[in-house]
């Protein structure tokens, strides 16, 4: 068997890395070859949210959609299509058509609202030309759906059967994203993070008070990483970092405590909730807003805490900067939900039983 997968982003971008490329050990284990070509190379992907160099995202732009055909002309060597979001950013969804026409089964992934037509889109171009019905004609034309929640898979089911959509969460291969094994405390003191991109680095606006006020009492450091922004609190002590690639595991490691604010509307409601998840990964515990997934992932007060206002995070921040305890002992039951819900081990064979499925439905014709 062979699969290829196809996708909008490179290793880089966080939803491919945990939603497809990590399952590739598991498909070579059970004999599966496969190939992976992402729509942007990493070159472009790095630059794709940053304000300046618009003429090279267009040229960019250019070149991957050449590469893009090619990957339609070598797909013909391969006999399923699994498709993460999309195959192509712009226009109706031709090449998941055409695989269709020449009976190339399509595995669909959707981890994102990205139906919704208020998402932001990096380059205004792209969105001005999105094909409005693009994410409902590829669940129509895939033979199976994978999604990452309830909401998602309520979407899908107005356009597919149910028995086709499939949940699996968003996971973590718990034996690589681990604890901090040293037992010194951090030397500069406390610290409460959030770890994100461009893309969500507005939803801290929401905390500005809430950390102004908890820096009147306590003494901690807030590290902000991959905002691209420099944000900035008066009287907070803020550490504004890149985010790299290398250093995602040791940035999760750094912290204390993890903050993960979100609105409360349809977007955030087809989110994962995947940043609640590598947080508790690591042992950390959690503050995060009550919306969403991240309502089925925290049982609020046992393995993190959700928060509804300013008040509730100023209470519920408060409790874990003062107790030491408290935070260890939630950060135990956050990991053991990993491990038990979220984990590679416990949703890899389902990843692989779909992808069995299909190739067998497939052969049996």
């Amino acid at each position: 068997m062979k699969v290829l997968f196809i996708s909008p982003y490179p290793r880089e971008g966080p939803s491919y890395r945990y939603r497809v490329e990590q399952y590739f050990e598991y498909l070579e284990k059970n004999g599966i070859k496969y190939l992976s070509r992402p729509f942007m190379f990493r070159s472009f992907y790095k630059i794709i949210y940053k304000p300046k160099k618009n003429f090279k995202k267009y040229v960019y732009f250019l070149l991957s959609s050449i590469l893009r055909c090619i990957d339609f002309l070598r797909s013909f060597k391969y006999d399923i299509i699994f498709i993460h979001l999309e195959a192509y950013p712009i226009g109706p969804p031709f090449f998941e058509y055409l695989w269709t026409k020449f009976g190339k089964p399509i595995i669909y992934d959707l981890d994102d609202a990205i139906y919704l037509t208020s998402k932001e889109s990096a380059y205004k171009i792209i969105k001005l030309i999105k094909f409005n019905k693009k994410i409902q004609t590829i669940i129509k034309l895939s033979k199976e759906m994978i999604v990452c929640n309830n909401h998602l898979k309520n979407y899908a089911s107005n356009f597919k059967n149910e028995n086709k959509i499939h949940i699996i969460p968003t996971s973590l291969n718990t034996d690589k994203f681990i604890p901090n094994q040293s037992n010194s405390t951090n030397k500069k003191g406390l610290v409460i993070g959030w770890i994100g991109s461009y893309s969500t680095a507005s939803y801290l606006n929401q905390l500005k008070n809430v950390f102004k006020f908890l820096s009147s009492k306590y003494n901690f450091n807030l590290k902000i990483v991959g905002s691209n922004l420099l944000f900035q609190i008066d009287g907070v002590k803020i550490m504004n970092k890149e985010w790299s690639l290398s250093a995602d595991l040791e940035d999760f490691q750094s912290l204390d405590i993890g903050v993960y604010p979100l609105p409360d509307n349809e977007w955030t409601k087809g989110k994962t909730g995947f940043k609640t998840i590598q947080y508790m990964a690591v042992g950390i515990p959690c503050v995060v807003s009550n919306v969403g997934r991240n309502k089925e992932i925290i049982q609020d007060g046992v393995n993190g805490f959700l928060a509804d206002s300013e008040e509730e995070w100023i209470k519920k921040l408060s409790l874990l900067i003062e107790n030491s305890e408290l935070r260890k002992k939630m950060g135990v039951l956050g990991r053991k939900t990993v491990e038990e819900r979220y984990s590679l081990k416990v949703n890899a064979p389902n990843f692989l039983d779909i992808i069995q499925r299909v190739y067998k439905e497939k052969n049996s014709k």
